[in-house]
């Protein structure tokens, strides 16, 4: 047959795994969306992976369990796979392709979009400079999220980044600002029960009806989960960039997403690089986190929080090496805090926000809220040194000053660190547990203040005497 638009190719050249190959075509293109119709008569969608003058390998949405090589039909429909996008998807539970999953009809009304989204012209990006309030301190005080950032969890196996992640939605707020703030939320590869258990913190919290969730189970096409993140981005850039409205989105796991390039790379013969996955893991996962940010002459914007797990917790995996290069700075979960039972185990050192200088201080937290983060960074940083020490020599054989940062270590990661699952902490409450844990340090010891500074919120715990003591 010929390559007009509309006319149905019989028979697959090739099946292998979620793809096709489909012969003597014409006029096709890259990422087109395709018809594929099974014997039974089932139609299936997929889309164009790659392309020559003569065939199309086409990956299969639905998988390619009962197609056969010799009745299949496919017809390729000269777009690409959109979804329609309206107001009303707030509230709502999707799968990956957007079609709803919670037992109500589709949305009304809409326009359909490309999910692969638009550029951004970079020259009308405007900077990030707005905080945004999690209520957990871990993030508030010391890794401050600002909106237009993307700013991963990079996480390992077994540890609560779900917890985290669903607790972010739960408290996410604007401070300040009349202003509409919305999540869209996406889940690829997750077990049912996690699916359950973000389904009913969101509808108990009371946050569901400004969410719009995005739901690929583990169970369902692995291709799937290529497309979940896009169709997601799609409605939060309608949601930004159409109606006004500032969106967070949060998408867990991206790891299970890599392993889903991987195997359709796999399957395609690729070459691999690092670890098996594809050369292009790099471009891909950027043209999945560049669509974030603000854009001159819109009122809204987005700003993503994806989730990561590291294999093995090792941070210099492909998966987490790479989104590090393209994020603006990471939030890393430690084993051994989680092992003492602190939650959220987020890392003192490793973790990092590098427009947090950007979203905080007057006008946005408060004017000391630089100075408090970079103190409490420096005096963490001489503990890792102490109890380095303290684990060759013995912790009875350390000065006073010494013991005196091993208990500052120690309540600044039970108190400022640690909080509970359901405790929203608002940033003035977080700034003075910073500085009740700061206070356990000698006056003479914080070098980052304004004095200023010290005589408004520095109250000494004993910490003055026992440097007069070690003196003497």
């Amino acid at each position: 047959m010929n390559g007009d638009r509309g006319l149905e190719y019989v028979g697959l050249a090739k099946m292998d795994g979620p793809l096709i190959v489909v012969e003597n075509i014409g006029d096709v293109g890259y990422d087109e969306l395709v018809e594929v119709r099974a014997p039974s008569g089932e139609i299936r969608y997929g889309t164009v992976l790659e392309v020559d003058s003569h065939s199309a390998v086409v990956q299969v949405l639905g998988g390619t369990s009962g197609l056969a090589n010799a009745t299949t039909r496919t017809r390729f429909l000269g777009r690409p796979l959109t979804i329609h996008v309206t107001r009303g998807m707030l509230g709502r539970i999707f799968d990956g392709l957007g079609r709803p999953v919670d037992g109500s009809p589709a949305p009304r009304g809409g326009e359909p979009r490309d999910i692969n989204g638009m550029p951004i012209n970079p020259c009308s990006r405007q900077y990030p400079r707005d905080f945004i309030q999690t209520g957990v301190s871990a993030i508030d005080c010391l890794n401050s999220l600002v909106r237009g950032q993307k700013l991963p969890i990079f996480s390992g196996n077994g540890m609560p980044h779900d917890r985290l992640a669903a607790q972010i939605v739960r408290q996410a707020k604007l401070l300040g600002e009349e202003v509409e703030f919305v999540i869209v939320f996406a889940a690829m590869g997750v077990k049912n029960d996690v699916a359950q258990y973000f389904h009913r913190g969101f509808e108990e919290s009371g946050v569901l009806g400004r969410v719009a969730f995005f739901l690929s189970l583990a169970d369902a096409p692995s291709i799937e989960r290529l497309l979940t993140p896009r169709t997601a981005l799609t409605a939060a850039e309608h949601f930004a960039f159409d109606l006004g409205m500032h969106v967070l989105v949060v998408m867990t796991d991206m790891t299970n997403y890599c392993e889903s390039l991987r195997e359709i790379g796999t399957a395609r013969g690729e070459i691999p690089a690092r670890k098996g996955y594809p050369g292009y893991l790099y471009s891909d996962l950027a043209g999945l986190y560049e669509r974030s940010g603000r854009i001159e002459g819109c009122e809204g914007s987005i700003t993503q929080v994806p989730v990561l797990t590291m294999p093995s917790d090792d941070i210099s995996h492909p998966v987490p090496d790479l989104t590090g290069y393209i994020t603006e700075g990471q939030i890393v979960m430690d084993r051994s805090l989680f092992q003492r039972g602190i939650y959220p185990p987020v890392a003192g050192l490793p973790s990092l926000s590098r427009l947090m200088k950007d979203g905080i201080g007057e006008g946005h937290t408060r004017s000391d809220h630089a100075h408090l983060a970079g103190q409490l960074f420096a005096a963490y940083s001489h503990v890792k040194q102490v109890r380095g020490l303290a684990a060759v020599i013995g912790e009875e054989e350390l000065s006073g000053l010494d013991k005196q940062y091993m208990r500052f270590g120690d309540e600044f990661e039970r108190k400022l660190v640690g909080q509970a699952q359901d405790e929203d902490r608002p940033i003035e409450q977080t700034l003075e547990i910073g500085w009740d844990v700061i206070s356990l340090l000698p006056r003479s010891e914080l070098h980052r203040f304004t004095e200023d500074e010290l005589h408004e919120h520095y109250r000494a715990k004993g910490g003055e005497e026992l440097e007069q003591d070690e003196v003497e």
